[in-house]
């Protein structure tokens, strides 16, 4: 008999719980909440993710089925989709957006000096992409996409030295790819890859005047000339 944690316990020991409430407390998470907290909620999404549940309801009903072990697996107790959902709709968006923030912060650092396949350059390196999900637009109203469906687009900027993501966005499914150059924080000396859907020469420029470097594909309808070459 394992007399040991479960492995989402010991997870749950890498998360600084303090840094979290700071977040909770920021925009006042957990006012007017009894027992379903804010740390609540996150460890059963966390859960959720990591077990690879298709829905509130395939959470909920995967905690009930384990209730007798939720207090080892540091979840206080198991609660019903409509309360859960409830949570997510009616709490503050941002405290998981900066403690996202905090650990990706956190990580980052520790893979500063990994090396980037195929690439000898010691600058940081981001690839820059969307991917879009589709939606029901009667259940979803606020996203709207193309051809009368509704969509979301993530928008990711993924460190290439770890693969981690430093900065995601989402909006609605008709957000045009290249909006999201004007909300990147650019990081001086660092090379930004992207394909033709970024093709925003204001934004570009602003991205060189930073002191970064872009690689973009071209449009075949681009028009240009070539003023100087390195080969």
């Amino acid at each position: 008999m394992n007399s040991g944690k479960y492995v989402f316990s010991q997870l749950l020991h890498f998360i600084d719980r303090y840094e979290f409430q700071k977040c909770v407390a920021k925009y006042n998470g957990d006012f007017r909440t009894r027992e379903f907290k804010c740390w609540n909620q996150f460890i059963q999404l966390l859960f959720g993710q990591l077990t690879s549940r298709n829905s509130l309801r395939d959470i909920c009903v995967c905690l009930k089925a384990h209730k007798n072990k939720l207090y080892h697996l540091g979840i206080r107790g198991h609660v019903n989709q409509s309360t859960l959902s409830r949570a997510n709709e009616s709490r503050d968006w941002k405290i998981y957006a900066d403690f996202g923030q905090y650990l990706i912060d956190l990580v980052r650092p520790l893979y500063a000096t990994n090396p980037v396949p195929n690439v000898n350059v010691r600058n940081e390196v981001f690839a820059l992409d969307s991917t879009t999900i589709s939606l029901s637009l009667k259940l979803f109203s606020w996203a709207p996409g193309k051809y009368s469906r509704g969509a979301i687009k993530i928008h990711t900027l993924l460190d290439l030295r770890g693969n981690i993501p430093s900065f995601i966005h989402v909006t609605d499914g008709k957000y045009h790819d290249s909006n999201i150059l004007d909300e990147v924080l650019v990081s001086p000396g660092a090379i930004y890859i992207m394909d033709k859907a970024y093709i925003d020469f204001a934004a570009l420029y602003n991205m060189n005047e930073s002191g970064a470097f872009f690689i973009s594909r071209a449009k075949t309808t681009m028009n240009y000339k070539v003023i100087e070459s390195i080969f």
